[in-house]
């Protein structure tokens, strides 16, 4: 689940909250904020407030989280190559 959220900051950062819970197929609210409060946590996320109302929060990738980016690229591109080949058979 974390490279799911990981991988949906990474494309539309600065991400909303509302924006993450629709791209993250099936996630319950509450699980949503455990994952990105650990993410936040583990140094992965920032997480900026805006002073607005209604509450406005954005989610990027810190520089240790963009370190992940060649890995999150493996990865699409072998599922880019997976559904070519299952097509193919």
């Amino acid at each position: 689940m974390e490279a799911i959220l990981i991988n949906a900051i990474y494309h539309t950062a600065p991400a909303r909250f509302g924006e993450l819970k629709r791209s993250v197929k099936g996630i319950t609210q509450s699980m949503l904020t455990q994952q990105l409060r650990e993410l936040e946590d583990d140094g992965l996320i920032n997480r900026k407030i805006y002073a607005e109302i209604p509450p406005k929060v954005e989610y990027t990738l810190t520089e240790f989280g963009l370190t992940l980016s060649p890995i999150m690229l493996s990865m699409a591109e072998w599922g880019k190559e997976y559904r070519i080949n299952k097509q193919k058979a």
